[in-house]
């Protein structure tokens, strides 16, 4: 197996645990707006900071899958993911 075959494993292995962690993190941002109610406006301060943080991590692997996707061309029509 060449250089470039193994680099386009390893991206896509990447790509493949950061899907689950997207997932993992969207779960658990829906976890916590159901148990207020489904809505954002229920929730305590500290369980605000929580849900802002949750947010902000997936995000920010929503950005690195992205990224990943245009490396490994990846397309699959839909331009968001969950």
């Amino acid at each position: 197996m060449g250089e470039q075959n193994r680099n386009s494993m390893r991206m896509v292995q990447e790509y493949r645990k950061l899907v689950i962690e997207y997932e993992t993190l969207d779960k658990q941002i829906d976890e916590l707006i159901m148990a207020h109610g489904g809505h954002s406006d229920n929730m305590s301060p500290g369980e605000l900071a929580h849900y802002r943080q949750l947010a902000r991590q997936r995000d920010e692997v929503q950005n690195e899958m992205r990224a990943l996707e245009q490396e490994l061309q990846i397309d699959d029509g839909d331009s968001t993911v969950g």
